[in-house]
């Protein structure tokens, strides 16, 4: 494990930016670099020069760099392929930037599979992690609940899911001051012997690890903190959370055309309007921008595909804040304490 992962990073802070990844990519990712970039928070523009010089005329570079690529890994082509095949893609010289040491992060709202594969090549898995996994804070009714994996691993086997437990233990433990965080399973009901084959066998495995596990978790109570720690495959994981963030995106434009449908409705939601601009804040994924990829050697941040510049610069600020507090530093030794893993073997 590199030494100073361990550690808080002084400012300022350098992070390599896809600048063409991304639904909105590159016009709404150099605005977000532009609106974050700043004395302590500098951003390495990764893209082709063609594409990003000219969206850079006329502003202000004080604190932002053109890094040049080639090429861009799209969302249809094969993660793993293209990242070994297109060396002088954004995504590839990206993370390269962070193994080099010319960033200390890199963020990217492109192909969520090559960003992965990136890691794995190129940053490497941290000590004793099998998979790394993409961790998301889930707005709980008490609290936040922390969901793994949310994206990063569509097929698993159950010592996956343990691993996932353990790196969720150790980030709500550090992160978010969790004594003693309980691990729940997603599945479809609370009796083990519900589920797959992958949810019945990681249940056992779970129940024999250690950690303090509650046991299932169904969907209409992943939100009600009946678990500090959800785990469950990517592909799950990923419909799990897109399916909230619809929910809470249908929710309040119901609740807004519902405040504007007659006069005393009107009357209402002035009154309710600083108690609803907490609540969007709190189910927007727009304001905290992006996401770690937990258990590689270095921050990669992932942010949603169709990220606009409001959510990059959240996620560049996120990412620096990070590295501000050493938080992957700390969830690598508390993940070793807690999962007493030496070796990273395995996949």
């Amino acid at each position: 494990m590199k030494k100073e992962a361990s550690s808080s990073v002084d400012l300022p802070v350098t992070l390599a930016l896809d600048a063409e990844g991304g639904d909105r990519a590159p016009d709404e990712i150099v605005a977000g670099a532009l609106l974050a970039a700043a004395p302590d928070l500098r951003v390495l523009l990764v893209g082709r020069p063609q594409v990003v010089e000219p969206l850079l005329t006329g502003k202000d570079v004080s604190y932002v760099q053109l890094v040049p690529s080639g090429s861009v890994i799209g969302c249809d082509d094969d993660p793993v392929q293209a990242v070994r095949s297109l060396e002088d893609s954004s995504v590839v010289v990206g993370a390269r930037t962070v193994v080099e040491g010319r960033s200390q992060g890199f963020v990217s709202a492109g192909s969520t599979g090559a960003m992965v594969a990136a890691a794995l090549f190129f940053i490497k898995r941290a000590e004793g992690v099998r998979r790394p996994a993409i961790i998301t804070a889930l707005p709980g009714m008490e609290g936040p609940v922390v969901m793994l994996d949310a994206g990063a691993n569509a097929d698993c086997r159950p010592e996956h899911l343990v691993g996932f437990g353990a790196l969720g233990a150790a980030y709500a433990r550090v992160v978010l001051g969790m004594p003693s965080p309980r691990v729940g399973l997603l599945n479809i009901g609370e009796e083990a012997v519900k589920g797959n084959e992958l949810a019945r066998s990681a249940h056992a495995a779970l129940r024999a690890s250690g950690l303090d596990f509650v046991g299932n978790v169904e969907g209409r109570d992943l939100l009600s903190n009946v678990a500090d720690v959800v785990v469950t495959d990517g592909f799950t994981g990923n419909v799990a959370l897109k399916l909230l963030e619809g929910c809470s995106s249908s929710l309040l434009t119901r609740m807004k055309r519902a405040a504007a449908s007659s006069t005393r409705a009107k009357m209402g939601g002035l009154l309710l309007r600083p108690a609803l601009r907490n609540l969007r804040a709190s189910l927007d994924p727009e304001e905290y921008g992006g996401t770690y990829l937990l258990g590689v050697r270095g921050l990669v941040v992932i942010c949603h595909g169709n990220s606009s510049r409001h959510a990059i610069a959240n996620a560049l600020r996120f990412g620096a804040g990070a590295l501000r507090k050493g938080v992957l530093g700390a969830v690598d030794e508390e993940f070793s304490r807690i999962s007493g893993t030496g070796d990273s073997a395995g996949s």
